[in-house]
């Protein structure tokens, strides 16, 4: 009798372990519904000897990462973000695990990539354990076991796979879900040859691996290493990407916002992205021995102090208004196309004050073909007034001067002047520079042109477009030709006056 208590009572205990795991699970599925939350209950399967460190930029490439799976987002995603944000660990490893399990959509087939073979087969690894784990396997026991397992590749019972190659070899392989980590390595971002080939193997061998057209996504992420790498290129051709920009030092003129809706949230110029796990005194080493700090860390490729220009050259140089008196010259840049991703028309109004400061007062800019670029200045023209000059290259040889004396019989009763140039680009913006760099050239403000403006000047010479550049260049130099009237001040009028 004893006996049979004791194992009743055993039986008991057995069954209610058994109910508090079925409750445990329950619980753990319940949080594993949305992304983050499945993140943050899986990471210790894969890292039991590295403690999470949750932090915002990690929620947010998992929300939009889970409104592409849910179909609330654009399926085309860029992610731009420092070393060490757990990019690779979201995005590459534990994606597919959440869609498999949490989500149910066992037959979806990723394709994952990265420059480097190694990359594609640790994170191939590391997914494929984390869906055969027992801890995975006893909350979504539907999924069953893996019917096939290999280092760059595996399967489940629904036809759902993970394919991983090297980027090189991105060409001749399909998915639901294609994941581009990393596709330039340090070195070959600074090769122009080796840049350009990845950009054309995922242009013709990238954007068309996708098993559906209009719900098949593709995910880019990587640190930005050069102007023209690969985010770069896709975001110069406005392919209808989803951009996320977070770096690791807060800039409120780059805070980036997304359609989920989402924005950076910071509030202060320099605040850290994870000053948990990336402390000011790490930054501080990183900044001072990195040559990429400013491409890899901040997103952005190009120092953000400037080239030939510097940013902090025209901090307080934003002005309400010209004063009376001051003689204006846009200057237009042609490029008569407006197909591509190239060189744009721009046209940058100048203007010299009487006492011999530079504002610039207007800048349009766009990818227009020869017959509306015509139309287009004619219209600015209009409206800048006929006391405005009308500056225009002229192309060299005779071809060029008979385009240009076509183009000035057609704005007659407008001031225009069509001349050759000479000089690279750099060569003709040193003097315009030099004139930012001592103070003397403000900006008329306008929310609509004005920051795009400044950062076209920073980032040249190093930067795909030159054409505002190019444009503020040439008003200079005719705004040098015009006569103005001699200003003299009061004070020397005074000084005269005494001594007569």
């Amino acid at each position: 009798m004893v006996r049979l208590i004791r194992l009743e009572k055993a039986r008991r205990i057995k069954e209610a372990e058994r109910d508090q795991l079925d409750k445990d699970a329950e619980r753990i599925r319940a949080r594993c519904r949305t992304f983050s939350g499945f993140v943050k209950e899986a990471w210790h399967v894969l890292e039991p000897n590295t403690p999470l460190k949750w932090s915002w930029h990690m929620a947010c490439m998992c929300d939009h990462l889970e409104a592409v799976t849910f179909g609330r987002l654009s399926p085309w995603l860029i992610i731009n973000v420092p070393p060490g944000s757990s990019k690779s660990m979201i995005v590459s490893v534990l994606w597919q695990a959440w869609e498999w399990g949490p989500c149910g959509k066992r037959s979806n087939r990723f394709l994952t990539t990265s420059f480097e073979l190694e990359n594609v087969k640790r994170d191939t690894r590391k997914t494929r354990d984390l869906v055969a784990s027992d801890w995975y396997q006893s909350l979504w026991p539907e999924l069953g076991k893996l019917k096939r397992s290999a280092e760059l590749s595996f399967a489940n019972k629904d036809t759902g796979t993970r394919e991983g190659v090297p980027f090189s070899s991105i060409t001749g392989k399909r998915g639901d879900r294609v994941v581009i980590d990393d596709p330039h390595s340090l070195e070959g971002a600074e090769s122009e040859r080796q840049r350009a080939e990845a950009v054309r193997l995922f242009l013709e061998g990238g954007l068309n691996r996708l098993n559906d057209q209009q719900t098949s996504a593709i995910v880019v992420v990587m640190q930005r290493l050069h102007e023209n790498d690969l985010t770069g290129a896709l975001l110069a051709r406005q392919l209808g990407f989803v951009h996320i920009m977070i770096p690791m030092e807060f800039e409120p003129e780059r805070a980036c916002s997304t359609p989920l809706p989402w924005t950076d949230p910071r509030s202060y110029d320099g605040e850290l992205m994870d000053p948990v796990r990336m402390p000011q005194s790490a930054v501080d080493v990183l900044k001072s021995i990195s040559f990429s700090w400013a491409g890899q860390y901040q997103q952005r490729p190009t120092s953000r102090e400037g080239g030939l220009f510097k940013r902090e050259w025209f901090v307080d140089q934003i002005i309400e208004a010209a004063p009376p008196g001051t003689v204006w010259v846009r200057h237009w840049d042609l490029a008569a196309t407006k197909k591509g991703q190239g060189a744009r028309t721009a046209g940058v109004k100048l203007g010299r004050t009487p006492d011999g400061r530079f504002i610039v007062g207007h800048v349009i800019k766009d990818r227009w073909d020869g017959g509306t670029v015509r139309r287009i200045i004619k219209a600015t023209a209009e409206t800048d007034g006929k006391q405005v000059t009308i500056s225009l290259p002229q192309d060299p040889g005779q071809a060029g001067k008979v385009q240009a004396q076509d183009f000035v019989a057609a704005f007659a009763g407008y001031k225009v002047i069509a001349e050759p140039e000479s000089g690279d680009k750099f060569t003709r913006a040193e003097p315009f520079a030099a004139q930012c760099a001592a103070g003397n050239v403000y900006l008329l403000k306008h929310d609509g042109w004005n920051q795009d403006y400044i950062d076209e000047l920073c980032a040249f010479p190093g930067a795909v477009l030159k054409d505002q550049v190019d444009a503020s260049s040439g008003a200079f130099g005719q705004l040098l030709k015009i006569k103005q009237p001699l200003i003299i001040s009061d004070a020397v009028l005074q000084r005269s006056a005494k001594r007569n």
